[in-house]
């Protein structure tokens, strides 16, 4: 495969890369996600949720589907930042009498980012070969922030011949990938959103949940926040001076005396600065309000955007 010269990368791995199979397999899921899977073609991806029963935010991950074999498909379930052994639990966790099989293959692929303006979408889950078992493994749209991206996961048996397609390409660290999706105001899965938290405070709501698929774990809980309107709280992003950042997280934020809510997520942006995501208070804060790390300290955080 080519890709465009100002393609550029970044290899990661993933924290769940579980494989699901069995003749309920794609029921089972469907039952479980938070968005639509049904009519997914092969090698096409979905992104959503897992939810509690009482809709809050256990999980997030892709879900991609494989090859078939036999006329029943096998599905990939991968997250950035999600454990796998959360995802895994919560899914055996509603296995009755289904026939699903849920493998773990974490510790075994590896995964590479792609990222540039004139990436094309990818033409396949399953560039190379096979369902990704024997292969160069699977691709699909990733979920970075700002540049249109690529999710390539893969064996690391494979990495060699992987590596060998992307000679030439930049690569980027950790933290320039944090950057751009806190500047892009992208949640990280459990660390910005998390199990004490709705889809909706995330601003998840339009790029993880269907109101029109039918029944799942969750389901009745977000349709009734749906007819309810705006939330109270919502995920935000902040900046902030001083090059070392706001030190320990999650760090309470206060407006005077009043904590108003919590910054999750931050990194260093430019000479002195930072930025970062911070669950907030909408009843509490005005897009001119600056937050402080104690009650009545000096206010050094600044909201970036309010909705």
């Amino acid at each position: 495969m080519k890709f465009p010269p100002a393609t550029i990368i970044h290899e990661w791995r993933p924290a769940c890369w579980l494989r699901i199979t069995g003749e309920d397999a794609a029921n089972f899921l469907q039952g479980q996600f938070s968005n639509e899977l049904r009519g997914l073609p092969e090698g096409g991806a979905a992104y959503g949720l897992w939810l509690t029963l009482k809709g809050k935010v256990l999980a997030d991950s892709f879900v991609v589907r494989g090859g078939s074999a036999g006329g029943v498909a096998a599905f990939w379930v991968g997250s950035y930042f999600s454990s796998s052994v959360v995802i895994r639990e919560r899914l055996e966790g509603y296995v009755i009498a289904d026939d699903v099989v849920i493998e773990d293959f974490t510790a075994d692929w590896a995964g590479l980012a792609l990222l540039g303006e004139t990436l094309g979408a990818p033409r396949s889950a399953n560039p190379v070969g096979g369902d990704g078992g024997d292969g160069e493994g699977v691709m699909f749209p990733g979920r970075r922030g700002g540049q249109a991206s690529v999710e390539w996961v893969f064996p690391v048996t494979q990495r060699a011949k992987v590596r060998a397609q992307v000679v030439g390409l930049s690569e980027v660290a950790a933290e320039d990938m944090a950057r751009r999706r806190i500047a892009a105001g992208v949640p990280a899965v459990p660390t910005d959103i998390g199990p004490g938290d709705l889809p909706g405070e995330g601003g998840l709501e339009g790029a993880a949940i269907s109101y029109t698929k039918g029944c799942y774990l969750g389901q009745e809980v977000m349709a009734r926040l749906k007819s309810m309107g705006q939330v109270r709280r919502r995920l935000i992003r902040v900046r902030g001076a001083g090059g070392e950042g706001p030190g320990e997280l999650p760090a309470a934020l206060f407006a005077g005396e009043r904590k108003v809510g919590e910054l999750r997520s931050a990194v260093r942006d430019g000479a002195g600065g930072w930025i970062g995501l911070a669950m907030v208070s909408l009843l509490q804060v005005e897009g001119t309000t600056v937050l402080a790390f104690a009650a009545d300290a000096a206010p050094v955080v600044r909201l970036v955007s309010v909705p």
